[in-house]
């Protein structure tokens, strides 16, 4: 591997002059215009099969839950009914979680970068969609299109790399005694990812270290409220309340397929920017930043996994973080023809590609959480 060398007077540590940055940047503006402008019908049709799928796996997850009732063992029959029971509404909870992956990931959160405005089509509208979560839309528009993705990786305007406020994740981040539970907050959060979300916005931190005053958040309490309490009907009270005398089976069911899509977004969100040979930054270090500047931040800060077809769809290509990032307005789907152009690109220029299997994404995304639940020496940044 090519060791990376600081260049002071670019303030990034890449083997480049800026020049050549701005070289860089050029190059990859040309890449995102040439798609940009081969937006079409195929790409409209692709969105559009995606939401019949979507929909369509929601409502027969719901149905199957309803029908495995009728293998639901009596204690006469427990013992000859409990695998068909359990069989079907494992089923059923995975199509539903498969759907709620599927709204939330490759559906929801691109709709919201806006990368399907160019449609025309007033039900896939970045402005007026809401999606299947307990954190408002525009609420999370604010915290992830414009803090994080203007400020990726900069500490003190970046929330997600100081941990979503809860955990320690980077040497920079000051060790505190609370750290030492730092991987029963990672477990909690993994399960509980969409409320932690939804939390971070809101700043509760501030409040209670008196920064900020409890009047200045109603607004913002009120409507993350509501959109709680819809969700919480949808899911909790009504949809069970269809089963009759199941309402907990049902209700359990539906928690289910909520965990199950909370397990999976933080996985492949946090090994977008977490895993080993990621890049941290200062604020002084993108004083005067320009957009090539920007993108060179963009890749250095950003983590791919490999996987096939399947993968990156219910990844909602998050797996394809690096080109996610620099293109956040770009149709997803076209992520996966333009990721091995930005990696030879990468090539060319002796700039590192961070990508690997889930398994070492994650895996050393995991390793970065326990080590930083103690206090201890910097960790070495890598070269991907």
């Amino acid at each position: 591997m090519t060791k990376l060398m600081l260049k002071q007077e670019v303030g990034f540590p890449v083997p480049l002059n800026e020049a050549e940055i701005e070289e860089f940047g050029k190059e990859v503006e040309e890449i995102r215009n040439e798609i940009m402008d081969s937006r079409g019908e195929k790409d409209a049709k692709y969105i559009r099969k995606l939401l019949k799928i979507q929909r369509s796996l929601a409502l027969f997850g719901r149905l199957v839950i309803y029908i495995s009732l009728a293998f639901l063992p009596q204690w006469e029959h427990a013992f000859a009914n409990y695998w068909y029971f359990f069989s079907v509404i494992g089923v059923g909870v995975l199509m539903l979680a498969s759907a709620k992956i599927l709204e939330n990931m490759e559906i929801g959160h691109n709709i919201l970068h806006a990368q399907w405005d160019w449609m025309k089509d007033p039900n896939i509208q970045s402005g007026s969609w809401e999606w299947d979560h307990v954190c408002p839309a525009d609420q999370w528009k604010h915290s992830h299109n414009v803090r994080h993705h203007t400020w990726t990786n900069v500490f003190g305007k970046d929330a997600d790399v100081a941990g979503y406020g809860l955990l320690r994740i980077f040497p920079e981040q000051k060790w505190k005694k609370f750290n030492l539970g730092n991987p029963i907050y990672a477990l909690l959060l993994a399960i509980f990812f969409e409320w932690g979300v939804a939390i971070q916005e809101l700043e509760l931190g501030l409040v209670l270290s008196g920064k900020r005053k409890i009047s200045k958040m109603k607004p913002m309490l009120k409507r993350t409220g509501m959109k709680i309490f819809r969700q919480m009907m949808k899911d909790y009270v009504l949809f069970p309340l269809l089963a009759g005398p199941f309402f907990l089976y049902v209700m359990a069911a539906n928690a289910s397929a909520c965990i199950l899509r909370n397990l999976w977004t933080y996985m492949i969100i946090f090994c977008g920017h977490f895993s080993e040979g990621v890049h941290t930054f200062s604020r002084k270090q993108v004083e005067n930043e320009t957009r090539s500047h920007w993108y060179v931040r963009q890749l250095l800060g950003s983590c791919n996994i490999k996987g096939g077809k399947l993968f990156h769809v219910m990844s909602g290509n998050l797996s394809h973080q690096i080109e996610h990032h620099m293109f956040p307005d770009m149709p997803s789907n076209r992520y996966p023809e333009v990721a091995p152009r930005i990696q030879s690109l990468c090539e060319r220029y002796n700039l590192p590609y961070n990508t690997g299997r889930l398994s070492r994404q994650f895996g050393t995304t995991v390793l970065r959480i326990l080590r930083m639940t103690f206090p201890g020496p910097r960790l070495k940044q890598v070269a991907a």
